[in-house]
């Protein structure tokens, strides 16, 4: 039988998974992946906000195409960091197969939702954003007394949760 124990961190489940009772899995997540039309303009938003390119790569090749499931793919990619090392985003512009364009997602949709950062100051976030041209879906809502919180659409139509706490340790 398998047990999960889930710990709520504001959004983020930190789960420990048993398989039966004979060896326990550990997972880590490496990063999240994300497909962009501007590879340079996507990287600009994120590093305006704090985050750090810590690799850039053109991929191709039989690896690639096994790994990812396209054949003939290549793509451009940057690995960004956040400040603290615990977080990576992996961009992606794809060179071929040619990308699909789709309609951005809505925070109701069922698949990948959203990237979500803690900032320090949510106003000087957003005016970064804005430098952009990326703007809050409705507004900045403050969630009980805890934090300051928004949706942003981020380039590509990615959705970019920003939270600021509100008591700070």
């Amino acid at each position: 039988m398998t047990s999960v124990k889930t710990v709520h961190d504001f959004g983020i489940r930190r789960l420990s998974v048993r398989l039966g009772s004979m060896r326990r899995m550990t997972i880590k997540l490496e990063n999240v992946g994300i497909a962009v039309r501007d590879l340079e303009a996507t990287i600009a938003f994120f590093t305006d906000l704090g985050l750090t390119v810590i690799g850039r790569d053109t991929v191709s090749g039989e690896w690639t195409d096994t790994a990812v499931g396209l054949d003939d793919n290549h793509a451009k990619i940057a690995m960004l960091q956040t400040p603290d090392g615990n977080g990576r985003l992996e961009l992606f512009e794809y060179i071929h197969p040619k990308a699909i364009e789709s309609e951005p997602t809505q925070p109701n949709e069922i698949g990948m939702h959203r990237v979500a950062f803690s900032v320090d100051d949510i106003d000087k976030a957003l005016e970064i954003a804005a430098k952009h041209g990326c703007h809050p879906l409705r507004g900045v809502a403050t969630y009980e007394d805890l934090y300051k919180l928004t949706y942003v659409r981020g380039p590509s139509g990615i959705i970019v949760m920003l939270a600021e706490a509100l008591k700070k340790n």
